[in-house]
């Protein structure tokens, strides 16, 4: 059976994660009391191939009941069950602004005068101990839901309980950083097509593009040396027992040099058969 729990802040997108994780064939329930989440995890393997994938999404909508996880979460791993535990998070400012739009009060709010700002902060700080026993953390802040159901498919399609998944992610740096990356490269030293007219509105999954960032001795020295860093650190990563790898590529706008260095990484670790995918973040920005 392959157990996904999610849980993460309010208004970070856990709705849209439920979705994406139904979409490749996951069960899923919604708002579940982390005490029952055992029974849920026991009758899943009572009933085999009809329940094989399984997805819990509990938050603190569950009030009083919620503060059981953590305990909860602790007594599977002791027991040995296979579970991976997936936080969603995003930005205070992005958070506050979701809660505006929808005009939905905070769960930490209802029945009280605490703003949604504070509200956020003190959700934050009671969640901090579930974002640190994560396996896996996505930061949605400026995630297009696509873009986000694209690393929801990423890391759960195949067998979430097989070793390491690695998430290779370009980005523009003006956009900001990933803030979930385990590893960052700055492509930003190699010329930038953007400056060239026939090469601005095309993008690093194109030929031209790719091959004018790779033709300069220095882009393919470069590449090579990132290639045998990697090779050195994951299997590092794989020894510690991490689930989830994300390197993060990164140029002025994320749309050129960072997408062939995310697509080049990507090709080399799926040789090497490692679970991999491959984000572009920023892409279709202008």
């Amino acid at each position: 059976m392959e157990l996904v729990i999610v849980t993460g802040m309010s208004g970070a997108g856990k709705s849209v994660a439920a979705n994406a994780l139904e979409d490749i064939g996951f069960y899923c329930i919604d708002n579940m009391p982390p005490s029952l989440i055992k029974p849920v995890a026991q009758l899943s393997v009572r009933q085999g191939s009809e329940l094989s994938k399984v997805a819990i999404v509990t938050d603190i909508r569950g009030g009083k009941m919620f503060e059981e996880l953590i305990p909860t979460l602790n007594e599977m791993r002791a027991a040995n069950t296979d579970f991976k535990l997936l936080f969603l998070d995003a930005g205070d400012e992005k958070l506050v602004t979701r809660y505006k739009e929808t005009r939905r009060r905070h769960p930490m709010s209802k029945g009280t005068k605490v703003s949604v700002l504070d509200a956020v902060k003190k959700e934050r700080e009671m969640l901090a101990p579930l974002k640190e026993m994560a396996d896996y953390m996505i930061d949605t802040t400026i995630l297009s839901t696509s873009a986000f159901k694209e690393r929801i498919t990423g890391l759960f399609l195949g067998d979430i309980n097989q070793g390491l998944t690695v998430q290779c992610m370009s980005f523009g740096f003006k956009y900001g950083c990933v803030s979930e990356a385990d590893i960052v490269f700055d492509v930003r030293c190699l010329k930038n097509p953007f400056y060239v007219e026939g090469l601005r509105a095309h993008t690093g999954l194109e030929a031209p593009v790719r091959d004018f960032v790779m033709e300069l001795p220095e882009a393919k020295e470069l590449a090579e040396r990132l290639l045998s860093l990697i090779d050195y650190t994951v299997p590092l990563y794989c020894k510690e027992g991490k689930s989830q790898l994300v390197i993060a590529i990164g140029c002025t706008g994320g749309k050129h040099r960072s997408v062939v260095f995310a697509e080049l990484i990507h090709k080399h670790l799926s040789e090497q058969n490692y679970r991999v995918a491959v984000n572009h973040r920023d892409i279709g920005k202008e």
